[in-house]
């Protein structure tokens, strides 16, 4: 059965997950975070595509982006894996693979869902148990986003810009967002839209994706379709 085509929209935030083949690492070293993130932000200006928070975990990445140009956010992905595998195998003279296929994504409804994006990104290194806090973790927006540290590769979302009227009220109110209970529906939703390709919001927004691209964007019904008579 062919795979079902992803959902993209120019404009529309997306959240990007990247995982290492059999979730094998990706990241071994420093340099090698470094070179990922210094390589994204290149590709990210050549293709048009903003990214406002990520975490590069052991053996996989999450991103949360907005492409200018529908396809912006598949060609960054695609060259910036082709680069980064090219760096690998020749920093640990190796050859094949790295990346587990293709990578997974899901367009998210502005309000609530986008800063839930950011959250469940930037919040990933302490659910592992990496970290207490995720200030503590290096390779990841965080520090950006809560605590104003100067990264150039990050663009702030309008819906993190509503959060307060300076850079300060922004960030105090988005560490409030992070340090509150999580919400277990939230982070099942999430992970269901961008294992799923479909569109993490409500049904309104579902059906408008639906409307606008002509391809489903809901869940389907379990189990095989059924053969008409």
């Amino acid at each position: 059965m062919p795979r079902r085509a992803r959902l993209r929209l120019q404009g529309m935030p997306m959240h990007v997950i990247q995982r290492g083949n059999n979730r094998s690492a990706c990241f071994l070293a420093a340099d090698d975070y470094a070179r990922y993130l210094h390589d994204l932000g290149d590709l990210a200006s050549q293709f048009g595509c903003r990214v406002h928070a990520y975490v590069l975990m052991t053996n996989h990445v999450h991103l949360l982006l907005t492409p200018d140009a529908a396809d912006g956010a598949s060609l960054l992905m695609k060259h910036l894996g082709q680069r980064y595998v090219q760096y690998v195998n020749r920093t640990y003279r190796r050859s094949g693979t790295l990346w587990e296929g293709r990578f997974k994504s899901c367009l998210a409804q502005s309000e609530a869902y986008v800063l839930a994006c950011y959250r469940y990104i930037e919040l990933n290194p302490s659910r592992a148990g990496m970290v207490a806090h995720p200030r503590d973790y290096r390779w990841s927006s965080y520090r950006a986003n809560a605590e104003g540290e100067a990264n150039t590769l990050v663009i702030a979302h309008n819906e993190y810009r509503r959060l307060g009227q300076s850079e300060l009220t922004r960030q105090a109110a988005y560490r409030g967002l992070v340090d509150a209970l999580p919400d277990p529906a939230m982070v099942t939703a999430i992970r269901d839209a961008t294992n799923g390709n479909i569109a993490l919001g409500n049904d309104r927004f579902q059906h408008e994706i639906e409307t606008i691209l002509g391809q489903r964007a809901h869940r389907g019904a379990a189990g095989r379709p059924r053969l008409r008579k």
